[in-house]
């Protein structure tokens, strides 16, 4: 059984920052701890514009506080995204993430992530060589 408390892992390697302050992860699970996904408290600070594709990975997103939207860059179609909102990255979707007011998210990726990676200039993380 694994039991880890947010707190101890803030300030820890297991939280990331985007190198241009747009965002913050808590990486509660991580590929090291073998479940298979791994799962983050992230926060996307308002007034930022975050582009992203995970092109080695799906991402399921759920908002837990805050107000923002997300848009599907193929389509053009925005979706607002408020306390409740859950969507899924299930296509490897090309999107853009905007923040109105600070968003905490709870976010799920499959296959995991070590922990450690950060997004390439095509919005992805880099696929996994283990």
């Amino acid at each position: 059984m694994l039991v880890r408390a947010l707190s101890e892992i803030q300030g820890t390697e297991r939280e990331v920052r985007a190198e241009n302050g747009n965002w913050v992860s808590q990486r509660l699970l991580l590929k090291d701890d073998r479940m298979g996904f791994s799962f983050h408290i992230t926060t996307i600070f308002a007034g930022k514009d975050n582009f992203f594709q995970y092109k080695n990975h799906l991402e399921s997103v759920y908002c837990i506080s805050g107000e923002g939207e997300i848009e599907d860059l193929a389509t053009g179609q925005i979706h607002p995204i408020k306390p409740g909102t859950v969507y899924a990255l299930d296509q490897h979707d090309k999107h853009r993430l905007r923040a109105f007011k600070d968003m905490t998210m709870a976010c799920v990726f499959n296959p995991p992530v070590s922990g450690r990676e950060v997004h390439g200039p095509d919005g992805s993380y880099p696929a996994d060589t283990d």
